[in-house]
């Protein structure tokens, strides 16, 4: 495990945590206009669980498939709403994508992501246009293959996915809503953010800055 990636990824966690804690009250302000108002307070619940149970792993004797497949029980274990199965489903999928070379490379950190959008479309059975966190996801994904394909670099691959999630969040406004309980209100959730989105945005700024901050302490990196 070069750099230790096991380490890189409970960072990520934290990451993502603190974010999400940062972002609690806008989240459940954009889901009680669609929503039950809640979405801040569960992630925050998830992510908190999520870090507690690293805290108890001996990092350097963790695989990185291994971060990701605690991640997906804690998350389960605090999370008994939808969002706690499909994020639950989304880390599972990412742990048997890391579990064919147990590294943290570019390619690696695009299989990722494809591998969260895979397990969140496989669990919720949603599709991008559905005005939920796939409408970040998705996009996301497609710059994250598009990026591997040309061999782009991380900075370059990185931005690309944020920048493809911020335009798939911002988009959901102009969305009626197919899924969820945000479905219920029809044409009465124009005009409003999914939150789902919203917070997917908000976790993969999380692991952007993870990833390049770790590209940036490479030795022979300045």
């Amino acid at each position: 495990m070069s750099d230790n990636a096991a380490r890189r990824l409970s960072s990520m966690f934290y990451r993502i945590s603190i974010a999400i804690e940062a972002g609690k009250d806008h989240l459940s302000d954009l889901d009680g206009a669609i929503g039950d108002a809640d979405h801040g307070i569960t992630m925050s619940l998830g992510f908190m669980a999520v870090n507690a149970e690293l805290a108890k792993l001996n990092l350097d004797d963790t695989l990185p498939s291994e971060v990701f497949a605690v991640a997906a029980s804690a998350f389960l274990d605090a999370v008994g709403a939808s969002t706690g199965p499909l994020y639950a489903t989304a880390f599972r999928r990412a742990a048997q994508a890391l579990k064919k070379d147990e590294c943290l490379s570019l390619a690696d950190q695009a299989a990722i992501v494809e591998a969260m959008t895979t397990g969140i479309k496989e669990r919720g059975k949603g599709q991008r246009g559905d005005k939920t966190m796939l409408d970040a996801w998705v996009p996301a994904t497609e710059a994250a293959v598009n990026a591997r394909a040309r061999a782009a670099g991380g900075s370059e691959m990185w931005n690309a996915i944020l920048e493809a999630a911020e335009a798939g969040a911002n988009s959901t406004r102009s969305m009626v809503a197919a899924r969820g309980r945000a479905a219920r209100l029809g044409e009465r959730s124009l005009g409003h953010m999914d939150p789902g989105a919203a917070s997917a945005v908000i976790i993969l700024r999380a692991m952007k800055d993870t990833f390049e901050e770790g590209e940036r302490e490479k030795p022979g990196s300045r």
